[in-house]
This record gives structure tokens, C-alpha cells and sequence, in this order.
């Protein structure tokens, strides 16, 4: 094979594996967040048992319409009080014995919140004398083309996600320690 053939011919495989390596679309992120509470699990765990119950301790939702109780399948529209939107979200899953539930997004909502998709779990766990919430949510940013805008890419929903995170523990710490 000519040189000039072979050289043509490395090139296009070479430019073909560089197109494929930036062809790559979303990757999934996770936001894992806890917060010591100065409450017993029990009493932490009464707080935000109910699917429905996030408008009583988290500071950034306005209102929720929730449907379903905490069986499986149960949804809740959240309205946030920025004024961007509502959530809605569907519960999957929940243990009353392990103080916890996870719950995914329902319907996408990209002015209200820069996710394509996100999966979350909350748990109460006891820790010394008193209880620590763990958060975790694992998501898709808003936008899933390659090349996503600023306001719609992966920094911009992990910051959203962290944010909101924070808020709600720090909402449940607030409450469950009477401050509130």
C-alpha cells in the first residue's frame, strides 16, 4: 500500500475514533448529602414520612398536591417558590421499618429544574443521640445533546440538585430540632 494511501487511510480511522470519543451525550451524576440532627430517628422520621409532607419542612416549595398516600405509584406536584414551575414526581418506593423512600421524576420540567431525569432516596438513620438524614439523587442534566447550554449542562443540574439538597436538610434539621 502507497505511504500516502496508509497515511489517508489512518487519518479517517483516527478521526472516526475522535468523532465517536466526543460523541459521548450525558453521563449520570450523584449528589450524595447527610446532616446530623440533633433528634431521635423516630421523631425525624414522623416529620417527613409522608410522601405529601415536603411543603411542611422544605424551604423552597411553595405548595404540593400529592395523590396516593405512600404507596407505590403515589405522585406529588410540588410548586417551588421561585416562581419556575412545578415538579411533579412519582414515589417507587417505601419502607416505614428503614425510614426511608425513593421517588424519580414524573414529568420533566427544565425552567423549574435542570434535569432530564432524577432518582432519589431518603433515609433516617439513628446516629449517637440523635439521627442523621441522608439524601441521595442520582440524574441526567436538562439538556442531553452533546454540546448542552450553560443553564441545561451537568454543572448547572448537579449545582441545582446540591442547592435544593442542602435546603430541604437543612429544613428537616430546623424543624425536627424545634428551631422552626
Amino acid at each position: 500500500m502507497p505511504i500516502k494511501l496508509r497515511s489517508l487511510l489512518a487519518f479517517a480511522i483516527f478521526s472516526m475514533g475522535a468523532q465517536a470519543a466526543m460523541a459521548h451525550g450525558p453521563t449520570p451524576q450523584k449528589v450524595e448529602e447527610k446532616i446530623a440532627i440533633s433528634a431521635p430517628a423516630a421523631a425525624v422520621w414522623k416529620l417527613i414520612k409522608d410522601f405529601g409532607s415536603i411543603g411542611a419542612w422544605h424551604p423552597s416549595v411553595a405548595s404540593v398536591k400529592s395523590e396516593g398516600g405512600n404507596e407505590s405509584g403515589a405522585t406529588r406536584t410540588l410548586t417551588l417558590k421561585s416562581g419556575s414551575g412545578d415538579l411533579v414526581e412519582g414515589l417507587d418506593d417505601y419502607q416505614d421499618k428503614d425510614m426511608s423512600y425513593s421517588y424519580r421524576l414524573a414529568t420533566e420540567n427544565h425552567e423549574a429544574f435542570p434535569a432530564s431525569f432524577y432518582s432519589d432516596t431518603i433515609q433516617v438513620v439513628p446516629a449517637g443521640d440523635g439521627s442523621e438524614v441522608v439524601w441521595i439523587s442520582r440524574f441526567y442534566r436538562a439538556d442531553t445533546t452533546n454540546e448542552p447550554p450553560e443553564e441545561k449542562s451537568d454543572a448547572a443540574a448537579v449545582k441545582a440538585t446540591e442547592d435544593f439538597i442542602k435546603a430541604g436538610l437543612g429544613g428537616i434539621k430546623t424543624k425536627a430540632e424545634g428551631k422552626g
